[in-house]
């Protein structure tokens, strides 16, 4: 339990439909995390809020301290993929690692069946069996992870790398809601955080100031390196590749005719290279580490619709399996600022088929 409304609504629906609840909030954050960013999800207040929820829905309340493997999982590899020339996505790592990676394992302590969340996404389970042996079709048998009713607010995308035995284990009730309807169940039930504004920001980065983060929990130092064009013409100098970002603009700290682009981040060279708009544009890609749903390896190309990050509305493409459990994304249409650290999810109509890690 976040100490938001989406939690506190799934607390209440689960208990409605006889569910036996148990609400738990993971701390996440590290001392100085706290300092910086008390009234977000990693912040007292959230814990304050998410008591008394539970407090007035009369379950029993726990926090668990997880700041170790939140330290090592989420904020270094946050670091980590910065100073490869990546953008990482934080909130795929915890939901792996964390939200069903550890708290699965303390549901079990705890003699907890589910894990349940205040994602909107939907998880179908598998047909039973006798219907399996009168309907053979490709991925019966299997739980399938979908997109939530509530397109605005659909979070499937960073939920594609939990595996079959975390979806097994997942409960999302929000998944068949809309945001208007999570407010009402809380306002129905007197929930504090009926009216509790969302954070769209990553919860331990306040202001949204990655690079002020980085600097100031001795994650990254700046460090002097070379601002190139395309043909590796100097233009300028940069303070570390960890403070930009694939299609930034504004910040370069260099004057140029027309408007430049960071299109590449060099970490060998400790290069930023930028260019003009058009060197954006690619229809192709690698992405790594892949994990399937609806079967556990790709067998031949698919055609899908490719998210390339999560405000992106997707691209219809074609994947090809490639060595190692990489895949080759070809998109029909040239996309804008495709980012190496980025989830790309795909999709078959509100199936999640799988996703990667673009690499290049």
């Amino acid at each position: 339990m976040s100490g938001g409304v989406d939690s506190s609504a799934t607390a209440a629906l689960l208990l409605e439909q006889g569910y036996d609840v148990i609400g738990i909030t993971l701390k996440l954050w590290p001392q100085d995390c706290v300092n910086r960013a008390e009234d977000k999800c990693c912040g007292p207040q959230a814990v304050t809020d998410a008591r008394a929820v539970c407090h007035k829905l009369g379950i029993p309340y726990y926090l668990i301290d997880e700041a170790a493997e939140f330290q090592k999982h989420v904020i270094q590899y946050f670091a980590d993929e910065y100073k490869a020339g990546h953008t990482p996505n934080p909130c795929v790592m915890c939901n792996q690692n964390l939200k069903f990676g550890r708290l699965i394992d303390r549901a079990d302590q705890l003699g907890a069946d589910f894990i349940a969340t205040g994602h909107f996404a939907r998880v179908e389970q598998p047909l039973s069996p006798s219907d399996r042996e009168r309907v053979a079709k490709p991925g019966e048998g299997r739980y399938l992870l979908k997109r939530g009713r509530d397109l605005k607010k659909d979070q499937s995308y960073f939920l594609f790398s939990l595996r079959q035995d975390q979806l097994a284990r997942a409960l999302f009730p929000l998944g068949q809601k809309t945001k208007s309807d999570t407010r009402e169940v809380a306002r129905h039930c007197r929930l504090k955080t009926a009216d509790k504004e969302e954070s769209m920001e990553i919860c331990f980065v306040p202001d949204n100031d990655y690079g002020g983060f980085l600097r100031q929990a001795g994650l990254a130092q700046r460090h002097r390196g070379e601002i190139v064009d395309l043909r590796g013409h100097l233009l300028g100098h940069h303070d570390g590749i960890e403070f930009y970002t694939i299609g930034q603009r504004r910040g370069l700290g260099i004057t140029t005719p027309r408007p430049v682009y960071v299109v590449e981040l060099d970490a060998e060279h400790n290069r930023v290279v930028v260019g003009d708009e058009s060197a954006l544009d690619r229809d192709e890609f690698t992405a790594a580490h892949c994990n399937w749903v609806p079967f556990d390896k790709l067998a031949g190309p698919i055609e899908v619709t490719a998210k390339i990050r999560y405000n992106h509305p997707g691209t219809p493409a074609t994947v090809t399996p490639g060595g190692d459990g990489a895949v080759k994304v070809r998109l029909h249409a040239p996309q804008r600022a495709i980012t190496p650290g980025q989830a790309a999810v795909f999709y078959q109509d509100d199936l999640v088929v799988g996703g990667g890690w673009i690499m290049a």
